[in-house]
């Protein structure tokens, strides 16, 4: 149940906590003390869906207010525990899935595709750098979207956009287009669904390092850059080796941490899945581990900035070529008074041709403020072009660009750049260009499968996952790192337990 008192309408805005040390490291929003809970309700709220029944809507929530949270409060802890040492420079980030999930895609299958890319990608990664790869998926919460008109006119028929499967349909019809609150209870299902299985698979041995291994092995041996990539799995396949003569056995290794993000979109929803931990008296929103605003709704002064500012969990803001250091500074000050090392990443979607022009200062005024911040690179959304056939995609090339802009940033200023924001599959998609194996502008209609934005397919994936491995092994010293030596054999991430979520009813 909720604790906290419910506001009047005329209770005042949210406001930030003065700076101060935190009591805990979990200890960074959402206290009795901190921002009242209902706060946002009182200022516009951008991208919210018109429900043409608020009943049914308040039905929905009603329900969902009362049915197990999603995730944990210690859960949120421990990421943000694992962000804390990103931000410090001590390990790597790397979220990624779906751009948009579909509720008639939860199947173990691809469930089970998208953690298997997740872990391969990571385990390449994990040997690159010499750093612990902290893993974040786009799932079990992906369910809407902000869009650039609230209308889609298709032959002189007008109709709402699709604002993704919690909202409404994808079909262009005016059933399917119309707003029902219906969905937000079947996205909870969905949810709690997907998060079982995200348990069931990395406790059953799918994270087993040596597995994994054995995959990348594969699409190495299967890829037209195979060649390139031979090296570095056979300094890989040395430091199996080792870790084999040391007596470890793969059953010590077998499970990993997986966490579960999404964009905190919709409100409402949002606040019916908010509880309040009774142990610690937070608030945290339960129903993912980290949230973050996107590019659309990080107004400081509107709803989505007031409801984070509000709770516990590691919090994300996306931040665009537009975004100033006056805009970062403010949303630094809104969401991490405190200053709790990994409680704020900033994900920079800046485009290839912008990143380096416009995230240093962004950064350098970060840093002279003292915040311990997680720096992020989202490559997917500055990237997107209308190829001829009218599908949406981006070029591989262009992702890899804007990657590498984003590590010259930060080699240059001496600071770590801590991870990569991904909108990927496990799926044999062809909706991005390019890639060792290439996909072609005019191979796009083949399996053009996505509910919104193109994503890296598979094999797309895990080219990138090796092309950022090559930066990785070329940084002596690796960047934001200054002084660390390389070493010859380095192991693998060798987490012994998994945090993906516990089994919801």
């Amino acid at each position: 149940m909720d604790t906290l008192k419910r506001p009047s309408p005329a209770d005042p805005p949210a406001r930030a906590r003065s700076p101060k040390q935190p009591d805990s490291p979990g200890q960074c929003g959402g206290s009795p003390s901190g921002p009242s809970p209902e706060a946002w309700r009182s200022l516009p709220a951008a991208q919210q869906p018109d429900w043409p029944d608020p009943a049914a809507l308040r039905t929905a929530l009603s329900s969902l207010a009362g049915a197990p949270p999603l995730v944990f409060a210690t859960e949120c802890d421990t990421l943000l525990d694992r962000l804390g040492e990103v931000a410090r420079g001590k390990a790597f980030l790397l979220q990624g899935g779906d751009c948009a999930e579909t509720l008639d895609a939860v199947s173990a299958e691809s469930v089970r595709g998208k953690l298997e890319v997740l872990l391969q990608m990571a385990s390449v990664l994990t040997y690159a750098a010499g750093l612990p790869v902290v893993k974040v998926g786009r799932i079990a919460g992906q369910y809407a979207k902000p869009r650039s008109r609230p209308t889609e006119t298709r032959g002189g028929v007008t109709l709402p956009s699709y604002r993704g499967d919690a909202v409404n349909g994808r079909a262009f019809t005016a059933e399917a287009r119309t707003p029902d609150p219906a969905r937000l209870e079947r996205v909870y299902h969905a949810c709690a669904a997907t998060l079982n299985l995200l348990r069931a698979f990395t406790a059953g041995g799918y994270a087993d390092p040596h597995a994994v291994h054995e995959r990348n092995r594969d699409f190495v041996a299967l890829s037209t850059a195979g060649g390139r990539y031979g090296r570095l799995m056979d300094e890989i396949d040395a430091a199996f080796a080792f870790i084999r003569a040391c007596g470890m056995t793969p059953s010590s290794m077998r499970t990993t941490e997986v966490f579960a993000s999404h964009e905190a979109l919709l409100l409402d929803y949002e606040s019916a899945l908010a509880r309040t931990d009774p142990d610690s008296g937070r608030r945290y929103a339960l129903s993912g581990h980290l949230l973050w605003i996107g590019e659309r709704t990080r107004r400081p002064d509107e709803a989505h900035v007031a409801f984070a500012a509000g709770v516990s969990n590691p919090l994300g803001v996306k931040l665009g070529p537009d975004a100033g250091v006056g805009d970062v500074l403010t949303l630094l000050n809104r969401l991490d008074p405190q200053r709790t090392p990994g409680r704020l990443t900033f994900i920079t979607r800046m485009g290839r041709g912008l990143v380096r022009d416009r995230l240093p200062a962004l950064v350098e005024a970060v840093r002279a403020e003292g915040a311990q911040v997680v720096w992020v690179c989202d490559p997917m959304h500055g990237n997107t072009f209308t190829a001829p056939s009218g599908h949406k995609s981006r070029r591989f090339d262009d992702v890899l660009d804007e990657i590498e802009g984003f590590f010259e940033v930060h080699r240059a200023l001496g600071t770590h750049p801590g991870g990569l924001h991904m909108e990927l599959t496990g799926e044999d998609v062809t909706e991005c260009v390019g890639g060792s194996d290439e996909v072609l502008s005019g191979n796009l209609h083949l399996r053009y499968e996505t509910a919104c934005d193109p994503r890296l397919n598979r094999r797309q994936s895990m080219d990138l996952a090796f092309r950022v491995a090559e930066w990785f092994s070329a940084e002596e010293p690796r960047c934001g790192r200054p002084g660390a030596e390389r070493v010859a054999v380095r192991t693998p991430d060798l987490s012994v337990y998994t945090q993906a979520a516990a089994p919801v009813g």
